[in-house]
């Protein structure tokens, strides 16, 4: 992935100065008038384009998809060729004010929507990254898990809720935002942020930081079957709460990391479906396990 990064970026680089002396040529050899054929099929040919893009977005912004970041992207790319094109190409045209305002009060405000609104879908993803020591030492601290649940709310409140000193609320407040898990909202209120997670790989440390990754995952493991046994104890009593699905799947490589893809982009998208708690809402608990089978099925 370095090597990708660096190769990009030198062809970036590379592509920006080329484009110096090409740019200089041009402005000093075109014309300032020319005639040409296919005048129709381009400009209806770009419109159709842009429609289309249009379209496109849209279908894919309102399911929150992350593909709909560059084609809004593209879009208002798009919009600010044709505002400038418009407005370059009618210059000594009668509708040239028509095309100035056209580009000032909508085509250029479009794309701006646009590029805001790629950026939005696109912080929105969930930070992926593997969990530190530091995330490890979050949850063997119950405070922390406290102070989470009673999220969104003010310092004040979290302590209130919690019955921990103010101070103590504010310190797990800062090393939560610290390590990306909270932020503060408009209003000031702290607001959980969902994260990615990766499972920490023991072999990553040494010594004592690598028994107690592996303490964490054995009791990480030890505490999903519990929840699953909790569960399934309890599974008359959670109505239309509740939902499970079971199959195998003979996947290569390739095709398995596609299904993880689009099940982390599945969770993305409803993990920020909104930004304000909901009338009937409930926190749900959702796993997404896979691996081989053992060659004999426990019954």
């Amino acid at each position: 992935m370095i090597m990708i990064r660096r190769m990009l970026l030198a062809l970036l680089a590379g592509t920006a100065v080329c484009l110096v002396p090409w740019t200089v040529y041009l402005a000093h050899t075109l014309p300032d008038r020319y005639d040409t054929g296919q005048w129709r099929a381009a400009w209806v040919g770009f419109d159709v384009a842009l429609l289309l893009c249009f379209a496109a977005g849209a279908w894919l912004g309102l399911r929150r998809r992350r593909a709909a970041v560059p084609l809004l992207s593209a879009t208002a790319a798009m919009l600010c060729c044709d505002a400038w094109f418009d407005v370059m190409l009618g210059w000594t045209s009668a509708e040239r004010w028509a095309s100035v305002a056209l580009a000032v009060f909508v085509e250029i405000p479009v794309a701006v929507v646009l590029a805001l609104a790629a950026r939005r879908l696109l912080s929105e993803a969930m930070p992926r990254r593997s969990v530190t020591l530091s995330d490890i030492a979050m949850r063997e601290d119950r405070r922390y898990q406290q102070v989470t649940r009673e999220l969104p709310a003010g310092t004040d409140e979290v302590a209130r809720r919690t019955g921990l000193e103010r101070a103590d609320v504010a310190e797990c407040l800062k090393t939560l935002q610290d390590n990306g898990f909270v932020r503060r909202d408009r209003k000031g209120n702290w607001i959980a942020i969902p994260q990615d997670l990766r499972e920490p790989k023991p072999d990553d440390y040494e010594g004592a930081d690598r028994e107690r990754v592996t303490a964490f995952l054995d009791a990480k493991y030890a505490n999903e079957v519990a929840l699953l046994s909790w569960a399934a104890e309890h599974r008359d009593e959670f109505g239309p709460w509740s939902t499970a699905q079971r199959t195998s799947a003979r996947l290569t490589e390739e095709e398995f990391r596609e299904l993880d893809t689009e099940y982390r982009e599945l969770i993305n998208r409803y993990c920020h479906r909104r930004r304000r708690p909901a009338a009937g809402e409930k926190e749900l608990s959702v796993r997404f396990y896979a691996f081989p089978p053992p060659e004999t099925v426990p019954s």
